[in-house]
């Protein structure tokens, strides 16, 4: 665990024990900590225990999006959404979150926090907006219009009301409008179509898992707080599997049609190299 320029090693801890003293150590240093397991499941073994130990919104999990090397169809939509979720979050809280992880996770580049913010649409009630550039803006984003949403990335509009489906949300939004006034913004449930919550504003975040030539991409310790604090069970182990996937991805980009342009590997992933060097 690095705490500033300091070093510490815990020995001799198994099982729940580790996430009790990853806790303590939270909350007494009060800043934002990166949790690096060797796999997914081990990750999802200890967030079970740190979000009974921690208050809810303190705890966040941070996935892979589960796909190989540039197949797009390969992207599993509920990661891309909690991917797009911690970025979110880290983007507008100021109160530390522990975040928990795994090597896969951080070898994917993720958007800079302008870019992210270039690629965020936010709408606020009481916004004088129209229908129709609503509708265009979500076409811009790659959203699929449907007859009703049941998954990120859909939207549909029936009338005055925009219902959309956000990657930044874990739940639909509704749009209400007056004429060209943005009236009720509302979560509602999808199988009931019940309103849940009333909210003020609604930011929409598109999958920005697709890859694009004019994006910025920057490796995920380049994207938090320079005071997170840093644990890892296997960090030898951490910069092998970077290696090993990146000489998969530089194998797949090479293998692509060279008539389409494809991101070169450096700009989408993170190789050892990079991940030690912060």
């Amino acid at each position: 665990m690095s705490v500033g320029q300091q070093k510490t090693q815990l020995k001799g801890i198994v099982g729940s024990a580790l996430s009790f003293n990853l806790a303590a150590s939270f909350q007494q240093h009060q800043k934002p900590f990166l949790v690096v397991f060797e796999s997914k499941e081990k990750a999802a073994f200890h967030l079970n225990d740190l979000e009974l130990i921690l208050p809810a919104d303190d705890v966040l999990f941070y996935p892979g999006s589960y796909r190989r090397p540039y197949e797009i169809d390969e992207t599993d939509n509920a990661n891309v959404l909690l991917r797009a979720e911690v970025l979110n979050r880290i983007n507008s809280r100021k109160k530390p979150v522990l975040l928990v992880t795994y090597h896969e996770a951080l070898f994917e580049k993720v958007l800079s926090k302008k870019e992210l913010n270039r690629n965020t649409f936010k709408i606020k009630s009481g916004d004088e907006l129209s229908i129709e550039f609503i509708n265009t803006i979500l076409f811009e984003y790659h959203f699929k219009r449907v007859d009703f949403v049941t998954e990120p990335g859909e939207f549909s509009v029936r009338g005055g009301i925009v219902d959309v489906f956000s990657f930044a949300h874990d739940t639909p939004y509704r749009i209400e409008f007056f004429g060209d006034d943005v009236d009720s913004i509302r979560t509602f449930d999808i199988a009931s179509q019940l309103s849940l919550n009333t909210h003020t504003s609604l930011q929409i975040i598109p999958n920005i898992e697709h890859k694009h030539q004019d994006e910025n991409r920057i490796g995920f310790l380049d994207y938090i707080s320079k005071d997170t604090i840093l644990f890892t069970s296997a960090l030898p182990e951490l910069l092998v599997v970077m290696d090993q996937l990146f000489d998969k991805a530089t194998s797949a980009f090479e293998k692509k049609d060279s008539s389409v342009a494809f991101s070169h590997p450096s700009d989408l992933f993170c190789s050892s190299v990079d991940f030690e060097a912060k």
